[in-house]
């Protein structure tokens, strides 16, 4: 029997659909995400896992040198215990972050505004250093998950 790899066929098949639909990728040369690049500024951290945050935008984003576009934005967190054992102590949490945001141009029009959420965990299982430092890490997960989440609806915003 003579076996083939489809592979090429089938991406062949699926980049000429997606051309045919008017489908652009977001960072190819034009494309609306690069359109924000170096272009938004952000509002001053708080807390290190709202500068976590703001880092990880720059990160994707830039850092601005046309500064004509300014997000603004609120971050909050709740941090659940998600885990028990027979002896009701916590073994896992559960930080959940919303981060609700406002994407205006220099003169204050508002150009897009809207929310993201996801999750993250973390054990409490070791010792209490080891604890604190899993908790650092998860806030870094999540302020850096949010972040992505925040870029990709912007760069849809503006496709």
């Amino acid at each position: 029997m003579w076996w083939f790899d489809r592979r090429p066929i089938l991406a062949c098949l699926t980049v000429g659909f997606l051309a045919s639909c008017g489908f652009t990728p977001a960072l190819a040369p034009g494309g609306s995400a690069l359109a924000l690049q170096g272009r938004i500024t952000t509002e001053e951290p708080d807390s290190r896992i709202e500068y976590t945050l703001n880092r990880r935008l720059e990160e994707r984003l830039g850092r601005p040198t046309v500064a004509d576009l300014k997000l603004q934005t609120t971050l909050s967190v709740d941090e659940d215990p998600s885990a028990f054992t027979t002896d009701r102590e916590i073994t896992r949490y559960t930080l959940e972050g919303d981060l609700r945001y406002r994407l205006e141009d220099t003169a204050g029009a508002l150009i897009t505004s809207g929310s993201v959420e996801t999750f993250v965990g973390y054990s409490a299982t070791g010792s209490t250093v080891a604890t604190l430092a899993a908790e650092r890490d998860a806030e870094d997960r999540l302020a850096t998950a949010l972040a992505d989440l925040l870029v990709t609806r912007l760069t849809a915003a503006l496709q």
